[in-house]
């Protein structure tokens, strides 16, 4: 299974487009112009499997600076800034790790 299996590509490349400047990227934009917040839950756990590179569970901080390129292979790298910023958002609980309800969370706000 991909991204574009359950995503638009389309959808997918304007959202790319949209965050390709440097600390440009907004993850409540990316998610609404991807349409990742209009999926069901189930498709977000799907989803969510798919960030999850190391199949661990969670998403970490060094996992999500390449949140991008799970989309797109040439996508750039978030920045410092922008990785701490959907860190911080996301990680309900402070551990340094993002869950697939704290991902939930935060596309259907």
């Amino acid at each position: 299974m991909s991204i574009t299996d359950i995503l638009s590509p389309s959808d997918v490349a304007a959202a790319l487009r949209d965050c390709q400047a440097p600390d440009s990227f907004s993850h409540k934009k990316f998610f609404q112009i991807s349409g990742m917040s209009k999926k069901s839950s189930s498709q977000i756990k799907d989803i969510f499997r798919l960030l999850d590179n190391d199949q661990s569970g969670f998403i970490e901080e060094d996992e999500l600076k390449y949140f991008l390129q799970r989309f797109e292979c040439g996508a750039r790298v978030l920045t410092t800034s922008e990785t701490k910023t959907f860190m911080a958002a996301a990680d309900h609980d402070g551990d340094g790790k993002i869950g697939v309800e704290g991902m939930k969370a935060e596309m259907i706000k």
